[in-house]
C-alpha cells in the first residue's frame, strides 16, 4: 500500500513539472513570434509609408496624452508617404491629450497633404482633433461639434453621514486637493473649478474660431455644446464637404497634387499584441499542442489585449456622451 501511495505522489510531481514546462515553452515560443512579428511586420512599427501610398490613420475612443503617439506621427512626417487621411471617431477624451494630439497633426500637415474623415463621431476633443487639418469630410449621418469643456466628480458626502463615516484630513491651504468628494463643494473652490472650465472653454472656442474661419455670431452658433450632423455641419462651416476615403482621396488629388490612383495603406499608431490576428492564432494554437486546450480557448474567447479606455482619465475634459436614459 506505501509502494503504491509513493507511485502515485511521483506520478503527480512529474505531471506538475510537465505542466510547468509546458507552460514555460509555450510563453517563449508566444514571446518568440510576437518579437519577430513586431520586427517584420512595418505597420506593427508604426514606420510603413511606401513612396507609392497614403497613409491611412486611424483616431479612435478616448484621446489621452500619448508620447508614443506623438512619436509615430513624427515618423511618418519623414517617411516617403504622399499624403496622409486620419479617420476619426471618437467622443473626446481630456484637453491635455487632444491638444497634443493636434499640434502633432498640425506639424505633420506641414510636411505632408493632410485631410480628416470623420466616420461616426468627431465630438469635443475629437473635434479639436479635426480642425487641424484644413479640410474636413464627414458622412451626412456623422455626428461633429460638443465644443465645451466638462470637469466632472463624483461627491458621496450624503453617502458617508448615511454610513457613519467621516473622513479626517490636514492641508495647507483651502484649495489643496479640491474638491475632494467627501464634503460639499466650498464657494472657493466651486468658482475655482469654473475659472478652469472657462478658460479651457474659451480656448477651445478660439481655435474654432481661427481654423474655422467663423466670426462671433457663426461661433455662438455651435459652440453651446451640442453635436450636429454632418448635414447639419456643412452649412455650419464646421466641416468642408460630405462624403467618406474616396471623396478624401479626391480631394487631395484636385486640391494637393497627390498623384492620381495611389493606394491608401494603414499606419498604426498604437500596435498592441493582439493587434496582429496571425500572433493571436499561432499562440492558441501553440497551447492547444502543449495539450492546454482551456488557455487556447480563453484566447479564441476575449483576445490578447484588453482596452480599458476610461480608467485613468485625469484632469479636464473636452468629451461628449449621450445622456443615459432610465
Amino acid at each position: 500500500m506505501s509502494l503504491d501511495s509513493d507511485i502515485i505522489v511521483d506520478r503527480r510531481r512529474i505531471r506538475r513539472k510537465l505542466t510547468f514546462w509546458r507552460v514555460m515553452a509555450a510563453l517563449i515560443l508566444i514571446a518568440a513570434i510576437a518579437g519577430f512579428a513586431l520586427i517584420a511586420t512595418p505597420g506593427a512599427r508604426g514606420t510603413f509609408a511606401s513612396a507609392g501610398s497614403i497613409a491611412r490613420v486611424h483616431i479612435e475612443g478616448l484621446i489621452r496624452s500619448d508620447s508614443d503617439r506623438t512619436q509615430a506621427l513624427e515618423r511618418l512626417e519623414n517617411s516617403q508617404a504622399a499624403a496622409v487621411i486620419v479617420h476619426i471617431n471618437s467622443p473626446g477624451g481630456t484637453t491635455a491629450g487632444s491638444e497634443q494630439l493636434y499640434d502633432s497633426l498640425v506639424r505633420l500637415k506641414a510636411k505632408k497633404p493632410l485631410v480628416v474623415v470623420v466616420e461616426g463621431l468627431a465630438a469635443s476633443g475629437g473635434y479639436i482633433t479635426a480642425i487641424a487639418s484644413d479640410h474636413i469630410i464627414a458622412q451626412q449621418s456623422s455626428l461633429v461639434g460638443s465644443i465645451g469643456v466638462l470637469f466632472q466628480y463624483p461627491n458621496v458626502s450624503e453617502l458617508l453621514k448615511t454610513v457613519g463615516v467621516k473622513v479626517e484630513e490636514v492641508k495647507s491651504s483651502p484649495l489643496k486637493a479640491a474638491p475632494n468628494g467627501f464634503e460639499p463643494t466650498s464657494p472657493e473652490a466651486r468658482a475655482a473649478l469654473d475659472a478652469l472650465v472657462k478658460d479651457s472653454y474659451a480656448w477651445f472656442k478660439g481655435l474654432v474660431k481661427d481654423r474655422r474661419g467663423m466670426d462671433d455670431t457663426q461661433l455662438e452658433k455651435v459652440a453651446d455644446g451640442r453635436v450636429f450632423t454632418g448635414r447639419q455641419a456643412i452649412d455650419l462651416k464646421l466641416i468642408d464637404q460630405l462624403g467618406d476615403e474616396k471623396t478624401a482621396v479626391t480631394w487631395l488629388v484636385e486640391h494637393k497634387g497627390v498623384k492620381k490612383g495611389l493606394s491608401v495603406r494603414d499606419y498604426k499608431l498604437q500596435p498592441r499584441f493582439g493587434d496582429l490576428p496571425f500572433l493571436k492564432t499561432a499562440a492558441a494554437v501553440t497551447l492547444e499542442a502543449l495539450g492546454l486546450g482551456s488557455i487556447a480557448h480563453q484566447i479564441g474567447q476575449t483576445g490578447v489585449a484588453q482596452a480599458v479606455d476610461r480608467l485613468g482619465m485625469d484632469g479636464m475634459l473636452a468629451l461628449w456622451q449621450p445622456a443615459a436614459s432610465n
